[in-house]
């Protein structure tokens, strides 16, 4: 049966850019860069040809609306987290407890509906790693609960489904949703020393898109946990990193560890956008510098580059970076906007500078001014006292002697 599916990738609005270029502002300038999400189609047509739900969910959704007297089915359910946000029931029990951890790589079966039975998504014998955000967090966390073999329903609630957002036209602001999920197996991570560069290169993208769509729902730090992973598959420098499954006869290429540094830059600037995003300046300087290291002239991380030592109070080095930015595309508005705005800033910084340095030196000659008139007046008045004596003594004299 063919897979329906609106994560990770699919039915995103067609204007999102996957390398979140310049906060969205700059992607109105720019054409469609070549990581753009591909889009299978709108939500309306994902509810066409669909099969008929789960008979499961149905049988959920018919006992829901039973009289609560007659509701036998609230002990068969497990409450995860303990706050009703998540409960897992147990449908069809596996023959072994084997159970999965964080970080391992499960295939699944799953099926997700809206309570009244509307249809979400649907996905077959479909790879996820725990952990890392590749499903939403209700199926993410109930995943380590689950033995393979395992076939269970979930109960999510908004918090660990689509939230607040919702996912229009479908799934409504804070809803409740109905999965149905069947672990079929789970392995443990691969290493990935000797993982293949075309599969890490795979992994690494799909992980960086994922981050992409949770930054699109201002998940930022979902879309930071993604991006972090991404990183580990696209590192060109950890082990020997080989091309194909046969490590032995074929090594990789420059040309295939130069791909894979593309794809790493293109993480980690996306990583300081969503860096940004939680005022996580520090981190954000960091993950650009790595961009610059590499590509002095990558427009994108010279841009945030400025944005982020703005942020951070420095409107001078700000300055010099989105002027270079400005140098390499003359022609962004937005660009140009932003340089005018740190000007100004910088500007202002420097008026209040010099006006501060008036005042502490003002401050500091005002006592010294005080001082030097003191010394001034001091010969003059034992002048004067003299003088007087002088004259004193005088009219005594002629006083004594007349």
């Amino acid at each position: 049966m063919e897979s329906h599916s609106i994560t990770p990738e699919a039915s995103i609005n067609e204007a999102v850019n996957l390398d979140i270029s310049l906060d969205k502002s700059l992607n109105k300038e720019s054409s469609r860069d070549d990581d753009e999400i591909p889009i299978h189609g709108e939500h309306s047509k994902l509810t066409e040809n669909i099969s008929p739900l789960d008979k499961t969910i149905n049988n959920y959704i018919n006992e829901s609306k039973t009289e609560e007297g007659q509701d036998d089915t609230k002990e068969e359910w497990l409450d995860i987290l303990g706050s009703g946000q998540l409960k897992k029931k147990v449908l069809k029990p596996a023959e072994n407890n084997f159970r999965p951890s964080r970080t391992w790589v499960c295939k699944v079966n799953i099926e997700g509906c809206l309570t009244d039975g509307t249809f979400v998504e649907k996905l077959n014998n479909f790879s996820v790693q725990i952990g890392d955000g590749e499903v939403i967090q209700g199926v993410d966390l109930a995943l380590p609960l689950m033995d393979v073999g395992e076939t269970a329903l979930l109960e999510v609630g908004p918090r660990f489904g689509f939230g607040s957002l919702g996912l229009a036209p479908i799934v409504p602001p804070n809803a409740t949703l109905l999965y149905t999920v069947e672990l079929l197996s789970a392995e443990d991570e691969p290493e990935l020393a000797i993982l293949p560069a075309s599969k890490r290169k795979v992994i690494g993208n799909r992980k960086r898109e994922r981050g992409n769509w949770w930054y699109t729902r201002q998940e930022h730090t979902l879309a930071i946990q993604c991006y972090r992973r991404a990183l580990d598959f696209l590192d060109e420098s950890t082990g020997e990193t080989y091309v194909d499954d046969d490590p032995r006869t074929n090594k990789t290429s420059e040309e295939d560890l130069n791909s894979l540094l593309e794809d790493r830059l293109k993480v980690y600037n996306n990583l300081a956008a969503a860096q940004m995003k939680i005022k996580a300046y520090d981190a954000a300087l960091q993950s650009v510098e790595n961009v610059l290291r590499c590509q002095p002239e990558n427009v994108k991380a010279l841009f945030r580059k400025g944005k982020i030592m703005s942020a951070k109070g420095d409107n001078a080095n700000a300055v010099a970076a989105v002027r270079k930015a400005s140098q390499l595309e003359p022609d962004s508005k937005m660009i140009r906007q932003e340089l005018l705005r740190l000007v100004s800033l910088r500007n202002e910084d420097n008026k209040l500078e010099k006006n501060l340095y008036k005042k502490m030196l003002g401050q500091k000659n005002k006592p010294q001014e005080t001082n030097i008139n003191s010394k001034k007046q001091i010969p003059w008045g034992m002048m004067l006292g003299s003088m007087a004596a002088v004259v004193v003594g005088v009219a005594a004299f002629k006083y004594r002697f007349m």
